[in-house]
């Protein structure tokens, strides 16, 4: 069956507001007729972010539609979701037949939509196809349809870093097993092994997630199942006992001007100082916010952004790891005190309705309290250092569980059992391999094993 087939009709369901109408932002009131269209790539039910821009948005009274896997997802049932696609893809389609897809389903909503897209793959697809999307849909348009695809590519970050001057980890990219082989004879180890481009990872991912590499022993094991081209990042690792790990989020207008931007501290991430955020509080970051403005207006970037910082206490500098150009799974840690967080910045943006400034709430917290747990077990009392945190909290906001709407929060409680044996069965096997290589006597040098 074609690719774009599919994509079924919009499933429609009675929602809190069915059909949006007018509410009030920061005390002003705003339009909310225009709907919203989540696009995802690939296969991931359990994104407390598309659950939460379906809540932020729907709470307003926007219709929100969702491209989900099936009926069942957490998104799928949220009572703020208007309608929902099942459209199990894998992001290996061919572009135009997913552009077809999101045609079909454009013509089903009726009325020009808000595209939101919750991972690389499907950011990259609308920046790139953003001519053959115009009619039916909405997205902010960037000078350069191909900026998406770069920043989003490890190395392609790295060189814009290298170009306009900003700290990063040190990188390189190696394009044959001789390359691998030559770095594993002069790197420093430990080092940070990721997949390069999005699509890449999805088509032959060199590893699982980001991987903490602790040996040359250890990155040629890894490299022995690698193809010519890996499609892999090894990169400068900076040890946790030095760092501090920071993240901004924000959303640029058509100036390339943030119209909001926020600054906060990862606690804690699943799996451990690699993964997603579990836990993260809202810290003021006046040089941090400056930073991240600075890069995005030079780069000409337009639309949501989610940022990864890590603060080197060795040398005082803040270094750029990730740039996603999307919507964070953990962006509702983040709203001014108007109520304002990303995903409604752009929403008013692109509605043609100004965005109202105001500052961050301070001392926010957010917890993914399906992850949390683990990744509290995880870090254990392993040695990391956090900057101050404000003593006064400002309110909890939680990844699933909202007394508003509950069955996203069911539906993950049944899915969730599995995943989470499975990784700390995973992580334990990691931990044990690691071990092991430490314990064994080398019998060989690494002249020889190569």
């Amino acid at each position: 069956m074609n690719d774009s087939r599919r994509a079924q009709h919009v499933r429609r369901r009675r929602s809190v507001h069915p059909g949006g109408g007018s509410a009030t932002v920061a005390g002003r009131l705003v339009d909310t007729s225009t709907p919203v269209l989540i696009v995802k790539l690939g296969r991931y039910p359990l994104h407390h972010g598309g659950v939460g821009a379906i809540r932020s948005l729907g709470r307003l009274g926007v219709p929100v539609f969702a491209i989900t896997e099936d009926r069942f997802t957490p998104a799928a049932v949220s009572r703020y979701l208007s309608g929902h696609v099942p459209w199990p893809t894998t992001g290996l389609e061919d572009p135009q037949a997913l552009v077809d897809g999101l045609l079909r389903i454009g013509r089903d909503i009726g009325r020009p939509a808000v595209l939101l897209p919750t991972d690389d793959e499907a950011a990259v697809l609308l920046a790139e196809r953003a001519d053959d999307l115009a009619g039916a849909f909405l997205y902010p348009r960037a000078a350069d349809p191909g900026l998406a695809r770069r920043v989003a590519d490890k190395y392609g970050l790295h060189e814009l870093c290298q170009k306009h001057e900003v700290p990063d980890a040190d990188a390189v990219c190696p394009r044959s097993p001789a390359e691998v082989e030559d770095f594993a004879r002069t790197a420093r180890f430990p080092v940070v092994a990721k997949n390069r481009e999005p699509f890449g990872r999805l088509r032959a991912p060199a590893v699982g997630s980001t991987t903490v590499v602790e040996s040359p022993d250890q990155l040629l094991r890894l490299a022995a199942r690698w193809p010519d081209d890996p499609g892999v990042l090894l990169q400068e690792y900076l040890p946790r006992e030095h760092a501090e790990d920071w993240i901004v989020h924000g959303y640029l207008g058509s100036t390339s001007t943030p119209e909001v931007l926020f600054t906060g501290v990862k606690v804690r991430s699943w799996p451990p100082h690699a993964g997603i955020t579990t836990s993260a509080v809202v810290v003021d970051n006046a040089e941090l916010a400056a930073l991240a403005a600075d890069f995005a207006a030079q780069i000409g970037y337009r639309g949501i952004l989610d940022l990864d910082w890590r603060y080197d206490r060795r040398d005082g500098r803040y270094k750029l790891l990730d740039f996603n150009p999307r919507v964070g799974a953990q962006f509702r840690l983040f709203e001014t005190r108007g109520g304002v967080d990303v995903v409604r910045a752009q929403y008013l943006d692109l509605t043609g309705q100004p965005v109202p400034a105001g500052e961050q709430v301070e001392g926010r917290r957010f917890v993914a309290e399906n992850f949390d747990l683990p990744a509290r077990l995880g870090y254990g009392r392993q040695p990391r250092t956090l900057p101050p945190l404000p003593r006064r909290r400002a309110g909890t906001e939680l990844a699933w569980f909202a007394r508003d709407d509950l069955r996203p929060w069911l539906a993950m409680g049944a899915r969730m059992v599995p995943v989470i044996v499975r990784r700390l069965l995973d992580t334990g096997r990691r931990r044990l391999a690691v071990r092991r290589e430490a314990a064994a006597p080398s019998t060989r040098d690494l002249t020889q094993a190569l």
